[in-house]
């Protein structure tokens, strides 16, 4: 089941964002400052290539000072990535099989926003 979820994914909005992540990501590598961005724009990238059987957990312990700090400048990129999920999110919600990958672009449009302190993990 989970395998026809990931290829109806990346119909309905995941090939998009996930292209958008890996360009954010080339863009924020060109320089040394923006490198953990843009590792942080890759994780989250290939996640949006397989979602179904992944889950995105907090790190243990609390999110330290250098991980709000990292999320606010974040901001900058991660935002027009948000709206990108918002507007999927809305589109695929319109119908009652879209509302799974509308609620999925919802979920993700949150960790657009603050992917530091996060780490992916496989349900597989």
């Amino acid at each position: 089941m989970k395998l026809i979820g990931n290829i109806i994914w990346l119909l309905v909005g995941g090939l998009e964002t996930a292209f958008e992540y890996f360009f954010a990501g080339v863009v924020l590598c060109i320089t040394i400052i923006g490198i953990p961005f843009g590792l942080q724009a890759f994780k989250l990238g290939i996640l949006m290539l397989w979602p179904f059987g992944s889950r995105v957990d907090l790190l243990p312990g609390q999110p330290g000072c250098l991980s709000t700090i990292m999320n606010i400048l974040w901001l900058f990129a991660g935002l027009p990535i948000c709206i990108t999920h918002l507007i999927f999110g809305i589109l695929l919600c319109i119908t009652i099989i879209g509302i799974p990958f509308g609620l999925q672009h919802f979920k993700f449009a949150g960790i657009a926003l603050t992917p530091f302190g996060r780490t992916v993990v496989s349900d597989i």
